[in-house]
């Protein structure tokens, strides 16, 4: 790990120190809590029945056999939830079928019992009478004349901006600025092309699952694996209606999530059988169900265009998408929305024009997946910015320099760069990737840049002192295995000049934690972050007019010393947090509590320079910046192409933690890896064909490059806590691109589709004419 930094470090403190994650020692030695390990008196065990029809009608049910079955107590069905919708972007999904299936795999009922074994059992049963209805599998079908209409109440639903929803078409967005059409004749290079990417699986570490409990006044108590207690509990309210003060959300530790347990997965459905078992009830997804039932990365279809001056200047670029929806719209519009802000990169580009249709098609739904949409069409544009590089003598590195975006710019449609350390990203990759291979011989070398947004939504914190001067801090946001509890629990003892571990971070609880939108944005750091400051801050306030009391000063005579105690600058008398606090609670003033709430406000769109239609995202930014090089070999025979070694580099603004950057620049290429070369799922008609980790191939620490170099890059973001930005997404995006771009260096032909499989690796070599075959 190597750090560059464009600002001196702060004072020695807990910000910028590799401190080990808090709930590390509970992991190692096993004792942590997951939603499988959780128990409760009388609970039942939950198990689901999957639709075997891809569109169909539920003509009605016979429960006759599964009722008298062994250990069961309840069976719920689309006739016991009403009418009540959930969505993040558009109301259109129930907590479980009812009237129509839309996707093989749907829950139609589910079974409480007495164990696992024997709610699965009752499950098979369960007799349902479908009438089959025609099926739309592709989003070229659900556009068609005549097409299936999925939701034919689409527009009774609600929504929440400007979606432009009719038929099948969930929702469409259109962004320009400056005027393409014309720019075209400028330029004196165009490339273009059509590109494809795959739906990608999560693959968790932990499937979902989830336990209810309701009490003697009705009141549901709900744990589950989640990416946020709040959006749970708004799910879960909306879709049974139920008001939101009935329901009580927490979670335990989370296996990961990486987008798949944002939105609504099995909770609704838990609940809905607690409350009909009048027991509690905990329903945990096997692997398989995990896959066909939940979420995953969507497919994309991309058109893109790309014009530029002699000099490598970039003059336009339009970017049209289609998108697979699945059967609900969940995260959808908001990934087809953002992947069109993300679609020109980090360059500057003054005639731009996106546009993008997202379809309902019957397969599962497609939602948030780490980079939201930014790697499906970053595969395309960083292809052709090398594509450029080459037709007009360019190398990799000099044609991002000449058009990368600067510190006071503004990004597509908008939103204006705070803080920008791409150059010195690119900086760092160059110097290290230049130097020969160990061998001696030629690198391939392929290169990719990009950025992601940190600042989005609404967020909260309060922090309290307690009685002996030590620190309790609370704000809903969810750990879902990154970090996140360390990384603020250090923002919070840096502002507090407090060592780290007198700061305590409570679990997120709809009953008493402030207020957060999620994990999820790469968001946490920044937006959390800077709530947690500012109540830090508050009670350091409070804490100074103690302190002035009782050192009989005024307040501006005082400063806030390491290790919580608060003296009279030039003497050496002091209070410490303990004596302060204890004044406090007993004597005078009351208990020191500092809370701060806040809503990301900056506009996504400036409407004095831009054309938007259907944004989903009506304030966004905060931009964090990377580039990844990558070596890659390309066997002849077999077109399997390897990593060989890594050179990821990322602004970051501040590094809270550095060594929790590092692990996330690095399980971001990993991810990233399996999604450019392996991971890809594959449908047989209506049926996900490979819905295991059988035949659903990740990498493994064999596919993994040993060399993984990372750079941490700290240009301070001045808005942002210490001046921190995200570090969640960075280093995933970048990788199929960087990758496609090696791969042509290597074998002489380019790429339109992914995963890079040996086979179409294998397929372009022979059509060019480079592989060893071809030529005997």
């Amino acid at each position: 790990m190597n750090q560059v930094k464009l600002e001196s470090a702060f004072a020695d403190g807990s910000v910028g120190k590799s401190i080990a994650k808090s709930d590390s020692l509970e992991k190692v030695q096993g004792r942590a809590e997951y939603i499988a390990d959780l128990y409760r008196p009388g609970m039942l065990h939950g198990a689901i029945l999957a639709s075997p029809h891809a569109h169909a009608r539920i003509l009605g049910y016979d429960l006759t056999d599964a009722l008298e079955a062994p250990g069961v107590v309840a069976i719920v069905t689309g006739d016991d939830v009403g009418d009540g919708r959930m969505g993040a972007f558009i109301k259109d999904e129930h907590a479980i079928a009812r009237g129509k299936v839309l996707y093989v795999g749907e829950p139609v009922a589910a079974v409480a019992a007495r164990t696992e074994t024997e709610a699965r059992q009752a499950c098979r049963l369960i007799k349902v009478h479908y009438e089959e209805l025609p099926a739309v599998l592709s989003p070229e079908e659900g556009l068609a004349e005549g097409a299936p209409v999925l939701h034919e109440q689409l527009a009774d639903y609600i929504k929440v901006f400007d979606a432009g929803s009719e038929g099948n078409l969930c929702s469409r967005t259109e962004l320009s600025e400056g005027d393409v059409e014309s720019a075209w004749s400028d330029c004196d290079v165009i490339v273009e092309g059509e590109y494809t990417t795959q739906p990608q699986a999560h693959v968790s570490m932990e499937p979902c699952g989830a336990l209810a409990e309701v009490d003697a006044n009705g009141r549901v108590t709900l744990w589950s694996a989640n990416q946020s207690v709040f959006r749970v509990q708004a799910n879960v309210c909306e879709s049974l209606s139920l008001p939101m003060s009935k329901l009580r959300s927490l979670t335990p530790r989370v296996g990961a999530g990486f987008g798949n347990k944002m939105e609504a997965h099995i909770q609704p459905i838990t609940v809905a059988l607690a409350l009909k078992a009048k027991r509690p009830v905990k329903l945990i997804m096997t692997r398989e169900e995990d896959f066909e039932m939940v979420r995953a990365r969507h497919p994309f279809k991309i058109r893109m265009k790309t014009g530029a001056k002699s000099d490598g200047t970039l003059v336009a670029r339009e970017c049209e998408v289609l998108v697979d929806c699945g059967a609900f719209a969940d995260d959808s519009p908001g990934v087809m929305g953002y992947s069109l802000l993300m679609c020109g990169g980090p360059y500057r580009i003054p005639h731009m024009k996106a546009s993008g249709k997202l379809v309902y098609t019957n397969k599962l739904r497609f939602g948030a997946f780490r980079g939201f949409g930014n790697p499906q069409v970053l595969f395309a544009g960083e292809q052709q910015i090398d594509q450029i590089g080459e037709k007009l003598g360019l190398d990799p590195f000099a044609i991002r320099r000449k058009n990368m975006l600067q510190v006071g710019d503004q990004w597509f449609v908008g939103p204006k760069i705070g803080s920008n350390g791409l150059g010195l990203c690119l900086d760092a990759v160059e110097n290290a990737a230049r130097t020969p291979r160990a061998d001696g011989s030629q690198r391939n070398f392929g290169l990719s840049v990009t950025a992601h947004i940190s600042g989005l939504l609404g967020t909260g914190a309060i922090v309290r002192m307690l009685e002996d001067g030590t620190i309790s801090l609370n704000t809903g946001a969810t750990d879902i295995g990154q970090g996140s509890d360390t990384v603020l629990a250090q923002i919070c003892a840096e502002e507090l000049k407090l060592p780290f571990d007198q700061v305590a971070v409570a679990s997120p609880d709809t009953d008493g934690s402030p207020y957060n939108w999620g994990t999820t944005a790469s968001r946490v750091t920044y937006t959390t972050g800077r709530a947690v400051r500012a109540a830090a801050r508050t009670v350091v306030d409070q804490a100074m007019q103690h302190a002035a009391e009782m050192l009989e000063c005024p307040i501006d005579e005082l400063e806030l010393r390491d290790g919580g105690r608060i003296g009279r600058r030039g003497a050496n008398t002091d209070v410490t947090f303990a004596q302060i606090s204890g004044r406090a609670h007993w004597a005078a003033g009351g208990p020191l509590v500092g809370s701060e709430t806040l809503v990301f406000d900056e506009p996504t769109h400036d409407p004095k320079r831009a054309i938007a239609l259907g944004l989903p995202f009506p304030r966004i930014g905060v931009f964090s910046f990377a580039a990844l090089g990558v070596d890659v070999d390309v066997d002849d025979a077999s077109g399997q192409v390897t990593v060989q070694e890594v050179w990821s580099a990322a602004d970051v603004g501040r590094a809270i933690n550095p060594r929790l950057v590092e692990v996330q620049l690095h399980g971001g290429f990993v991810q990233g890896l399996g999604y450019a070369l392996y991971e890809e799922m594959v449908w047989d008609g209506p049926r996900l064909a490979n819905p295991s980790l059988m035949d659903y191939k990740v990498p493994t620490s064999r596919d993994v490059p040993d060399a993984i170099h990372t750079f941490i890059i700290e240009d301070p973001d001045p808005t942002g806590p210490f001046g921190a930005k995200g570090a969640g997404e960075i280093g995933l995006n970048a990788a199929a691109g960087a990758i496609a771009n090696a791969v042509a260096k290597a074998t002489g032909a380019r790429h339109s589709h992914l995963p890079l499989t040996g086979e179409r690796v294998l397929a372009g070599m022979l059509n060019s004419g480079t592989s060893s075959e071809r030529s005997e």
